[in-house]
């Protein structure tokens, strides 16, 4: 488990965001960074999860460990919980004994048969609609004390610009990957049209009349009825500059 001893939380996630291959890695570290910092406080093991709600319900994103994964899958299963509770409200929630808490009695079952005896839901309002929660998992009642719900809290303010960034990023390279996938198509289609104009000595209009018929019979998108007919001919895979 990450140690977060004598390092600033946003340095080290700051690291994580920069070493990251991707968005789910950086979530990854970030749930491991949270779980051993609280962890630190507390002086028990406590579990995190990162949940992300972009749409109408929310999913897991990451965990501290398949264990954490798995504890916050229980709460969507019922139907509510602290961290949806967390998302709705954006403001910390906490179980602070799951057999004494009245506010969701099928969930605080499940909790206590999987060994979770308090836990506690920090929300991150991340980039427009999206929003994300820590959700922190621990095996005594009465874990998160002032001081560990602080500490939680805390963490959860100093991941907000590291994720509010890892987002941005993640939105940058979709955008960029779909503008490769365009242009490849693109240059697919203007290829395709310059060997039928060749071979039927037609007008590039005639030439694309041509290709959509073909797409439509075969019941194929344009740019797949492209790239069949270049590669086919040439004997290689088309290229743009976008390629290395």
């Amino acid at each position: 488990m990450l140690s977060p001893s004598g390092n600033d939380p946003k340095d080290q996630l700051q690291s994580i965001l920069v070493g990251a291959e991707n968005g789910a890695e950086f979530l990854s570290g970030l749930s491991k960074l949270a779980a051993a910092a609280v962890s630190e406080e507390s002086g028990d093991t406590v579990e995190c999860a990162v949940t992300v709600k972009a749409g109408r319900s929310p999913a897991t994103a990451a965990g501290s460990s398949e264990r954490a994964v798995e504890l916050d899958q229980i709460e969507p299963a019922v139907g509510d919980g602290p961290c949806m509770a967390a998302l709705r409200e954006m403001s910390p929630v906490l179980i602070d004994d799951v057999a004494a808490d009245n506010r969701w009695p099928e969930l605080n079952r499940k909790f206590a048969e999987a060994g979770v005896l308090s836990s506690l839901g920090v929300p991150l309002e991340i980039s427009g609609n999206a929003k994300a929660a820590l959700n922190f998992f621990a095996s005594r009642p009465g874990a998160f004390t002032p001081k560990v719900y602080e500490k939680a809290v805390g963490f959860a303010a100093a991941a907000h610009n590291a994720l509010h960034l890892s987002v941005r990023i993640i939105t940058a390279v979709n955008r960029a990957e779909d503008l490769e996938a365009a242009m490849h198509g693109r240059t697919a289609i203007d290829l395709a049209c310059g060997v039928i104009m060749a071979q039927n000595r037609c007008s590039q209009a005639e030439a694309m009349a041509i290709l959509s018929k073909v797409s439509s019979n075969r019941n194929q998108k344009l740019r797949a009825v492209a790239v069949e007919l270049v590669e086919r001919l040439s004997g290689h895979s088309i290229q743009t500059h976008f390629d290395a």
